[in-house]
């Protein structure tokens, strides 16, 4: 009982520490009031369980990946997700094509939303809980334009080679400047996606809002459509979510 409960302290404080999201283990147990011993043996055995996670390059700790999965699955009685939802089936009904949500971790993101269109016979399937590293993608690149360049710079850091990098960057001063992500054949072959970033109060990325279909009939006309109402959507959830340009 006493490891559950310094384990649960230990998640609380990583949770709750508004200066920094990843704290030394000696930080942990100057705020937990434990040992560094007993912490290092308790850090370890909640590592296993994915309760926290260890940045390899700074070994910082942070909040494990394992919180988020769990809340997926009672994500319908977050607010969250109930102000989203609505103008997802919104844009899904206007385009016919099927819409994600997806939430940046790290240097990945994770969907944790989809709805699929029954109007079209090809369809653009990705799983609910696939893992994307961030700089594939329309949703991803998005994102990643509008985070702080010092985040971007970190994640992009680890996923890339130095050489690389430049290009992305290129790609992402465009996205910003553009308002929106678009992405052909990235991952599949045959496909396409557009995408905008949902923006919290103070313009924190949240996530992202995108549609995937195929490009092989794909119009001009068309994708300017598909466009424009991925960017209407994107206003109005970030909107709901406080954030005003």
């Amino acid at each position: 009982m006493q490891s559950i409960d310094r384990a649960m302290n230990v998640v609380k404080v990583l949770a709750s520490n508004s200066t920094e999201s990843w704290l030394s283990i000696t930080e942990l147990s100057k705020k937990c009031e434990l040992p560094v011993s007993s912490m290092h043996r308790l850090l370890k055995a909640m590592i296993r369980h994915e309760m926290i996670q260890q940045d390899e390059r700074t070994k910082l700790y942070g909040i494990g990946n394992i919180w988020l999965e769990y809340g997926l699955q009672v994500y319908d009685t977050m607010d969250y997700v109930s102000k989203i939802r609505p103008e997802l089936e919104r844009l899904i009904h206007e385009v016919e094509e099927n819409v994600y949500l997806s939430k940046p971790i790290g240097t990945e993101s994770l969907i944790i939303e989809r709805i699929d269109s029954d109007k079209n016979s090809i369809r653009v399937y990705d799983q609910l809980g696939m893992r994307i590293p961030m700089h594939i993608g329309a949703a991803n690149k998005v994102m990643l334009a509008y985070m702080p360049d010092k985040q971007a710079e970190e994640i992009i850091g680890e996923l890339l080679p130095e050489q690389d990098r430049p290009g992305l960057w290129k790609t992402l001063k465009e996205t910003k400047t553009m308002g929106y992500g678009i992405s052909h054949a990235e991952r599949t072959e045959g496909t396409s996606s557009v995408a905008v970033p949902i923006l919290s109060h103070f313009g924190k990325v949240e996530g992202a809002v995108s549609i995937g279909f195929v490009n092989f009939n794909l119009t001009d006309s068309r994708l300017e459509f598909l466009i424009e109402k991925v960017v209407e959507t994107g206003k109005k959830i970030s909107a709901k979510l406080g954030y005003h340009s």
